[in-house]
Formats: C-alpha cells, sequence, structure tokens
C-alpha cells in the first residue's frame, strides 16, 4: 500500500477519536533505515498525554492489525505533534495566523533561508510573513510573500 493511501487509512480509522475532541495532526509513513515507521500526531484541546497516545496507538495497532493493511514490517509512534509542531495543512496555517513561527525555505530569499517571523496568510502560491526578532518578538523587516516552493518548513516558535 502507497504511503498516501497507508495515510488517508489511519485518518478514517482514527475517526472515532476525531468524533471525541481528537486531531489527527499528521501521519507519517517513511522508511527509516531498513525498517518502515507509522508516526501518528495527534492533539486535543488542552494537549495530549501520554495515556491518551498509549490509547490511540492500541486502538490504531489493533485496527491496523485486523485489516492487514500493512504487508511489511513497520514500527508504529503515536505522539504530541509538540510546542513547536510543523504546520502542514491550510488549518494550522489559519489557527496559527498572526503567530510567530520559524520558517526554513530550501534557498535564500530576500537574503534569508531561515529565520523567525510573524505568520501571515497563506495563499495557494505564496506564505506571506513578517520578519521578528526571535528574542524581543519586534518586527525585524518588511512583509514578505515567500512562493511557497521555497519554503520547506514552518513550525511554531516556543516562546517562554
Amino acid at each position: 500500500m502507497s504511503a498516501g493511501n497507508v495515510r488517508q487509512s489511519v485518518e478514517d480509522i482514527l475517526a472515532p477519536f476525531v468524533s471525541e475532541g481528537f486531531e489527527v495532526w499528521h501521519v507519517e509513513f517513511a522508511k527509516e533505515g531498513k525498517e518502515r515507521q507509522l508516526r501518528v500526531f495527534v492533539d486535543k484541546d488542552g494537549g495530549i498525554t501520554v495515556d491518551d497516545c498509549e490509547r490511540v496507538s492500541r486502538f490504531l495497532s489493533d485496527a491496523l492489525d485486523a485489516r492487514e493493511l500493512i504487508a511489511e514490517a513497520y514500527s508504529l509512534v503515536v505522539s504530541s505533534p509538540g510546542m513547536d509542531r510543523a504546520l502542514l495543512k491550510d488549518e494550522h496555517f489559519a489557527r496559527y495566523l498572526g503567530e510567530p513561527v520559524e520558517v526554513s525555505l530550501y534557498k535564500g530569499f530576500e537574503g534569508r533561508k531561515k529565520f523567525a517571523a510573524r505568520l501571515g496568510e497563506k495563499a495557494a502560491d505564496t506564505l506571506t510573513v513578517i520578519p521578528i526578532d526571535a528574542t524581543t518578538l519586534a518586527e525585524a523587516g518588511p512583509e514578505m510573500r515567500i512562493p511557497l516552493e521555497l519554503v520547506s518548513k514552518v513550525n511554531l516558535m516556543v516562546v517562554f
């Protein structure tokens, strides 16, 4: 089964948890060395606990075994997306509009390749951000409209 089909099947299997207030943040199915890893990141209002992750892991493991969706050996890891979570889906970008993020680019744009910014709108082909000082969070440059094909990753900035 392709990685895309595995991801969609996992999201479908976890629908009962979504109805309980859980969110499937992201699903990865990738080769790590000689072994496959199925990583499932889940969250919920108020944060996810170790017990929540264990509950999802047991349910998902049993469901995957019963359906025999993955023919090859793999490891299952269920965890929180973390405080510095990657923003991956359009709804992630919309939810954290205006928040401080760390932006990494595949190649430099306007003299920057990795920087802190305040998150602006994500359009079909661009990401708008306002560069900020990572320590003070003060604006550190004019608004930037970055072509999405240059964006490697966007993570929430951990601010204390």
